[in-house]
């Protein structure tokens, strides 16, 4: 679809998936930050999905749009709602404890490289030596995190390294699941709009029983205000990625995934003040290398890295 824009429209698109991945990536060190007093991931999880549905149900209201409740597209929030936030975000609010956000970001980008292999196993794509490429490179920049001793990061953090994993796994089968089953005639902003409002219903009770309930009155501290500042950043700038997807392709719009990870290093690097070992920088630079050779070509239906999803991580 770029090919049909004028130059100064492409450039007004590439300035806003430039201000998109910013965006995005500006929830990572968030999350640090929200989990950095002692917040267990359930209670975030929570009121991370009840913010969303407010901000939502705000979105669509005034696009006049409905919320189907047939079986069908119920079935679809419970799917999405489980594999696209409340289980990947069980494993990277747990991760995020124990791993700098620059890690969390470049784990991240193994989202459209796990998409390959799902892909092939659900039918939704065929073998392509190019990208199969991409993901032995994206496989050899994990293997330079977590070999003994690699980055400094010691044993332990390796087994987060791993959860980390769990989160990209969980959203790269999201992106495989609509490709191969749809959703039910829902556009994206419903989809998103009615998973909040069922991970709210799945959350609640376990963060009440688990002990992880968060009260939401004051004081307030800084974790709070993280959380919220993340939440509502995630569904603006999802709203935003939607749109550009319905403006110039997704091929095109995709493209945000680069950037995501690019400046959520730099922006744990400034806002944490987190420093890296040569290692980190070297996996950085083959992760990317790695998105690129995994990205879908223009003709191809985009099966495995569709979406993002949040980047709560």
């Amino acid at each position: 679809m770029t090919d049909s824009l004028s130059g100064r429209e492409k450039l007004g698109y590439s300035l806003f998936l430039v201000l998109l991945g910013m965006g995005w990536s500006f929830t990572i060190p968030m999350t640090k930050i929200a989990v950095s007093e002692g917040y267990k991931h359930f209670g975030l999880i929570f009121w991370q999905v009840a913010i969303g549905t407010v901000l939502m149900f705000v979105i669509n209201a005034v696009r006049r749009k409905s919320l189907p409740m047939g079986r069908a597209q119920i079935r679809v929030y419970v799917i999405i709602a489980l594999i696209g936030t409340v289980l990947p975000n069980t494993a990277s609010f747990q991760a995020a404890v124990h791993l700098p956000g620059g890690l969390l970001s470049i784990l991240l980008s193994m989202i459209p490289i796990f998409a390959f292999p799902i892909a092939l196993a659900l039918g939704n794509d065929r073998f392509d030596v190019r990208r199969f490429a991409g993901l032995l490179t994206g496989l050899c920049a994990v293997m330079l995190i977590v070999l003994p001793g690699a980055g400094s990061l010691g044993i332990p953090s390796v087994v987060w390294v791993f959860v980390g994993l769990i989160a990209g796994m969980f959203y790269a089968f999201e992106g495989n699941f609509v490709a191969k089953w749809g959703t039910a005639g829902l556009d994206p902003i419903q989809v998103l709009f009615g998973a909040s409002l069922v991970g709210c219903v799945i959350t609640l009770p376990i963060a009440l029983l688990s002990g992880q309930w968060i009260n939401p009155l004051p004081p307030y501290g800084v974790p709070d205000a993280a959380h919220v500042a993340g939440s509502v950043v995630h569904v603006l700038v999802y709203t935003g990625y939607v749109w550009l997807v319905g403006k110039t392709g997704a091929v095109f719009a995709v493209q945000v995934s680069y950037l995501v990870t690019l400046c959520g290093v730099f922006w744990s690097k400034i806002l944490l003040d987190e420093a890296y070992a040569p290692q980190i920088w070297m996996a950085l630079a083959l992760m990317i290398g790695a998105m690129y050779l995994v990205q879908p070509r223009p003709r191809t239906p985009l099966a495995q890295a569709d979406t993002i999803k949040d980047t709560h991580a």
